[in-house]
């Protein structure tokens, strides 16, 4: 299912918002779409754009379960396979695209906030290919500097890697099906394609645009580095707070293509897309390192902490020692997190009431921490701003080995309430 197949489904659904007057790409638009919360909302109309935009269209999980053919409790267990057991794309003739000119004021780049930097790219899919690495799926921002140029907020990890290897020209797809997103926002092993993991999801159409192999889009950029570097920022990311200025790389636009009648795909930062689609694809790579030392049963990471810098990790406990093993293997599933507790298999990991409930009557800070010190995410503002060094801290809120079980057992309680 393409993008724009999936919001023809959504319309007929009854779930899109649609706005049939005339929107302004500088502050409205991204007002209207704050304002419909998690529902999909298309603009038909953007004032100096010939392009609709769309956005919202991965804003919640029963949206993403929609999207796989599956249901929400269903969702980590379906991304684990999809990360297992890799497909294989079909690739097929590219049709239906038209080459315009590279200038990206033909595109309805948004304006979101008045303390931004610039006008911002924000539903780019970056495909990178190394000869012996192979193709590359990433989120990365990028920031309108000129007619032909963003400043792209590049972190330390694969695409990174592959610009040290020596690439300078990568695509960005805009307007790519939900499943690929999921599979671009996910952090696989260095050497292996997230393109076989959203194949694994759905069947997935690869297409050769400006020489460069693409999941088929509704707008495809070839872009090259130019070598320069300058500010970039500030951008409110997903804690809710701006993120800091940084030197960061310059890229110029080589090609422009898209499809007649395109979708453009805009993210809004901080909003529930942005973090649904950051944050979901991280529990099951906490699950697969969780599972490794322990019985994993699930993972939730919290919209409180941003869907980013806390976990709630439920395990089937059969030693001691496990609720620490479990949080040991959950940083090294998620190097970003920040806070995780582990619960025993009768605590919903999604109810924060029982989860409290396990930290009130299971837990003794004395025996049952982790405290460490160690990197962290740079988006988190209470972290050394230089370094990302923070403290990570894990709660282990099963019921203690030493003690008899039935003491801490709600024999009378209703599941769900506390």
């Amino acid at each position: 299912m393409t993008l724009r197949e999936f919001v023809r489904r959504l319309d007929r659904r009854g779930l899109l918002l649609r706005v049939k007057k005339g929107v302004s790409t500088r502050y409205e638009i991204a007002s209207l779409i704050r304002r419909a919360g998690e529902r999909p909302i298309l603009f038909e109309r953007v004032r100096g754009s010939s392009f609709p935009v769309v956005s919202n269209v991965c804003a919640s999980r029963e949206l993403v379960a929609l999207a796989l053919g599956v249901k929400p409790g269903e969702l980590l267990r379906t991304l684990l396979r999809a990360i297992e057991r890799p497909g294989e794309p079909e690739r097929i003739k590219a049709r239906g695209y038209r080459e315009l000119p590279p200038d990206l004021g033909l595109l309805p780049i948004l304006l979101h906030y008045p303390f931004d930097g610039g006008r911002y790219l924000t539903g780019g899919v970056v495909v990178a290919r190394d000869p012996e690495l192979g193709i590359n799926l990433s989120f990365h921002r990028m920031m309108v500097v000129g007619r032909n140029e963003v400043v792209i907020r590049i972190l330390p990890r694969h695409l990174h890697t592959f610009l040290e290897r020596g690439l300078r020209e990568f695509a960005v797809c805009v307007g790519c099906a939900p499943h690929v997103l999921l599979s671009a926002a996910t952090s696989l092993e260095l050497g292996r394609s997230e393109l076989g993991m959203a194949a694994a999801l759905a069947p997935t159409r690869v297409v050769e645009v400006g020489g460069h192999l693409v999941p088929e889009a509704e707008v495809v950029m070839i872009m090259e580095l130019t070598g320069e570097e300058r500010e970039e920022g500030p951008f409110l990311d997903l804690t809710g707070t701006p993120d800091l200025v940084r030197k960061q790389r310059v890229a110029r636009l080589k090609g422009l293509f898209a499809k007649e009648g395109a979708l453009y795909h805009a993210i809004l930062p901080a909003g529930p897309e942005h973090r649904v689609l950051m944050g979901m694809p991280r529990e099951p790579t906490i699950f697969r390192e969780v599972n490794k030392v322990c019985e994993c049963l699930g993972v939730h990471l919290t919209p409180g902490g941003c869907c980013w810098l806390h976990a709630v990790v439920s395990i089937r406990k059969r030693r001691p020692d496990d609720g620490i093993r479990a949080i040991e293997a959950s940083f090294r599933g998620h190097p970003s997190l920040k806070h995780v507790w582990v619960v025993d298999e009768d605590i919903d990991p999604t109810d924060p009431r029982q989860v409290e409930w396990a930290m009130a009557t299971r837990f003794q800070g004395d025996r049952g921490m982790v405290v460490k010190r160690e990197r962290g995410s740079s988006l988190d503002p209470s972290a050394d701003p230089e370094t990302a060094m923070t403290t990570k801290v894990g709660f282990d809120l099963t019921i203690p080995s030493d003690r008899p079980r039935s003491l801490f057992l709600r024999p009378l309680e209703v599941r769900g309430r506390t």
